[in-house]
């Protein structure tokens, strides 16, 4: 991380369902969106819990409030730690963020012409949050498994990722 827009505070973590999160100080808050040179929508940081590794991170706002979420990797059983005081250390994340799409679902999409279309109609939102959800799966099996799933999704055929069928069945 460097120096120059580092931001350090001391916050207690909480839980929002079943979310563990902290909030952002606002004098910190404010100058997060002076250097992101904006208010509104998500905002890329890179975040250090409790002095140690540096993780990618969005800034989220939900139900009002601007939301820093603690997953556990960032903090080991972070659901269990839920009232404990976390030093955070955060800064403005001015890197492209590009996810390779996984090699599985590339050659089903090749594979499947229909299934293909589709995807490439989708916003890039969506299809930025298919391919991370695949290649963020631990196993290979788990990847070919879910590539199944995402090319019946694709087609009309079945939920994926939390989403109903985007396709109108012929």
């Amino acid at each position: 991380m460097s120096k120059y827009s580092l931001i350090n505070f001391k916050a207690k973590l909480e839980i929002i369902g079943i979310n563990p999160f902290v909030f952002i100080p606002e004098k910190h808050l404010l100058r997060i969106f002076e250097m992101a040179k904006r208010d509104k929508g998500n905002i890329k940081i890179k975040v250090s819990v409790n002095k140690g590794q540096v993780f990618p991170q969005t800034l989220l706002r939900y139900k009002g409030d601007w939301r820093l979420y603690i997953n556990t990797k960032m903090l080991k059983d972070s659901p269990k730690k839920i009232g404990e005081q976390l030093d955070i250390s955060l800064e403005l994340d001015l890197e492209e963020r590009i996810i390779p799409i996984h090699s599985s679902l590339q050659k089903a999409l090749e594979l499947n012409t229909e299934a293909n279309i589709v995807f490439q109609s989708l916003t890039p939102s969506f299809k930025k949050e298919i391919i991370r959800y695949i290649s963020n799966l631990k196993t290979e099996e788990s990847v070919e498994r879910n590539v199944v799933k995402a090319i019946d999704f694709l087609l009309g055929k079945g939920d994926f990722v939390g989403r109903k069928s985007i396709v109108q069945k012929k």
